[in-house]
């Protein structure tokens, strides 16, 4: 007997289908648009290695994006996961700490961006005389993803069963080798998703390091030298209005840079996952 959906269901089910259908109508939108706006002005100007007001070349911004991306992921990512891994392997379930710690993640995760930008241009830039550079704006990123991956790290953690850490236990490992062994080879796919996460904010933020690296379309001979990353390169041509078309060929480049990175980090996942 055919079963009957009630008009609830079936309400739902239509708003979830909508909810979607919207989705992937304003991503594909976006995309369209961005590429049909910027490739036609992707000229070979643009990457020419030094910026001058002529040519209003990305390709210090480009290095500069890869650059602070490395920087901010190699002081978050290990902090981040070591936390998490204290927070659910080492520290009693339920304890005040974790309570405590947990609440402020998820506080700092909302947290506007350019509270971050504020807090390091006061503490890096001013209290610490740093002036504009990579290094504050590395740091302040830094701290800007760090609740992102802590919280997707705890999470991937969380999820790995239990029965996997006591038949570790009960062939003799170690409480360190089996989070080493056992657990975090089964949580490299969530701790990924983090990072990958984290990669994308890092390639798209503005505001924060407007105050704390700079503009200057230069790539830095020291890490204390001011610089700019495509996303505030682009910000300063629309924001002066006589480069436009430079800016949207900019975006285009930001797009394809962020889509490559996300899909060289779900391979990495999925390798590593294969082989643990």
């Amino acid at each position: 007997m055919k079963k009957i959906k009630s008009p609830i269901s079936v309400i739902i089910k239509i708003m979830v289908f909508l909810a979607t259908l919207i989705t992937v109508g304003v991503i594909v939108t976006l995309v369209v648009y961005i590429l049909a706006k910027g490739i036609p002005n992707l000229k070979p100007e643009l990457f020419e290695w030094e910026y001058t007001t002529e040519n209003a070349s990305m390709m210090p911004s480009i290095i500069n994006t890869l650059i602070m991306t490395a920087l901010a992921l190699v002081m978050a990512v290990p902090v981040g996961v070591f936390s998490a891994i204290y927070m659910v392997e080492y520290a009693k379930r339920g304890s005040k700490l974790v309570k405590l710690v947990s609440l402020t993640t998820e506080t700092l995760s909302g947290i506007p961006s350019i509270i971050y930008g504020l807090f390091g241009y006061l503490f890096f830039v001013i209290a610490l005389g740093w002036k504009l550079s990579f290094m504050g704006g590395a740091i302040t990123l830094a701290i800007m993803v760090l609740p992102t991956i802590m919280r997707t790290t705890e999470e991937a953690l969380k999820a790995v069963p239990d029965s996997f850490r006591e038949g570790s236990f009960g062939l003799g490992a170690g409480k360190l080798r089996t989070i080493f062994r056992i657990v975090l080879p089964s949580a490299v796919p969530g701790i990924l998703s983090g990072v990958i996460l984290s990669v994308g904010r890092i390639a798209g933020e503005t505001a924060a390091l407007l105050y704390t690296a700079g503009t200057q379309a230069k790539v830095p001979e020291s890490l204390f030298d001011s610089g700019s990353t495509l996303s505030v390169h682009m910000y300063k041509l629309m924001s002066e209005g006589l480069y436009t078309q430079q800016a949207y060929a900019t975006a285009v480049v930001l797009l394809v840079m962020v889509v490559l990175i996300n899909v060289l980090s779900s391979k990495l996942a999925k390798k590593l996952q294969k082989e643990y």
